[in-house]
């Protein structure tokens, strides 16, 4: 999905707390599906959340504002954020 412009931006993103087993990679999928974001998003072996968005900049920074929240069950402590070149992602998958 693209801007009017064709904009698009991509944040590679680390997500720290009690964000595993509380549903937060399903959820976060289908908000980025619901939002027309791009990437994936995977549980990391140190515990925490790591995900990638691409698409308009709305639509990520929605995103990185859904991540300091995540599901309900979930105590979010930290997320880092950098961003990268867009990549062409399309779609969005949990990656094992």
């Amino acid at each position: 999905m693209t801007t009017d412009d064709g904009e698009r931006v991509r944040a590679h993103v680390l997500v720290s707390g009690r964000v595993q087993g509380v549903t937060y990679r399903a959820t976060t999928r289908r908000t980025a599906r619901d939002r027309g974001v791009d990437g994936w998003v995977r549980n990391r072996p140190d515990g925490r959340v790591e995900a990638v968005f691409e698409g308009p900049p709305d639509a990520v920074e929605g995103m990185l504002d859904y991540c300091h929240e995540g599901p309900s069950r979930a105590r979010v402590e930290d997320v880092q954020v950098e961003y990268e070149p867009p990549e062409g992602a399309t779609g969005f998958e949990i990656r094992r």
